[in-house]
């Protein structure tokens, strides 16, 4: 059911969250490694992948849709740019050691907390020292905006958790806001966000 519900999600010609990349994301270039691995963790449609593979990265695209998987790999190639796609279960998926040195997970809010702690877990296991992850997602506040994102409370970040979560790294950046994004029919309005950009200590 899971399974149907995802590629029944992506089936529309149209790409559900447009074929821009997130606003948060393409703020952050400048933090980006020259070159390296990048793993887009539920990447969807690939506007996110894309963007970072243009940027120059070798980027792996893991999402449990093969529908969405399909358009991510033809928007890569109407840009010019390889994406290597993986369809996999993330709560599934062997997370592969010091792999990365970058990490991107936007709006992977379909996690319930058990398995949000799961994947929170392999991103902090994939990364490389030294690595850098960037996170975007919903405050509990986005029940009252209603523009996107899940409708459980518990899905969503408060800064107390991210900090939590990532105590031991270097924090680069960690803000709450409330802003409009228009990102396709998905998440379209004022929105409440939370960015997180933090550094996987070196040694």
């Amino acid at each position: 059911m899971a399974q149907d519900f995802w590629d029944n999600r992506f089936s529309s010609p149209d790409y559900l969250f447009g074929t821009e990349p997130n606003a948060f994301l393409r703020s952050q270039g400048f933090r980006l490694p020259a070159a390296g691995r990048a793993l887009a963790v539920a990447d969807g449609e690939g506007r996110n992948g894309v963007w970072l593979a243009r940027q120059g990265l070798q980027v792996h695209a893991v999402d449990f849709s093969g529908v969405a998987l399909e358009k991510a790999r033809r928007l890569a190639a109407g840009q010019g740019v390889v994406l290597e796609t993986e369809q996999a279960d993330l709560s599934q998926w062997v997370w592969p050691a010091a792999a990365y040195d970058v990490v991107v997970a936007i709006f992977i809010q379909f996690a319930n907390p058990d398995l949000r702690t799961h994947i929170f877990a392999g991103i902090r296991r994939v990364l490389k020292p030294g690595g850098l992850l960037l996170l975007q997602g919903y405050r509990p506040e986005q029940l009252n905006y209603r523009t996107g994102g899940p409708s459980q409370v518990e899905n969503l970040y408060t800064r107390e958790l991210l900090e939590h979560a990532f105590s031991d790294w270097e924090v680069l950046h960690l803000v709450s806001h409330d802003s409009v994004i228009h990102e396709g029919r998905g998440h379209d309005g004022m929105s409440a966000l939370i960015d997180l950009a933090a550094r996987k200590p070196a040694t």
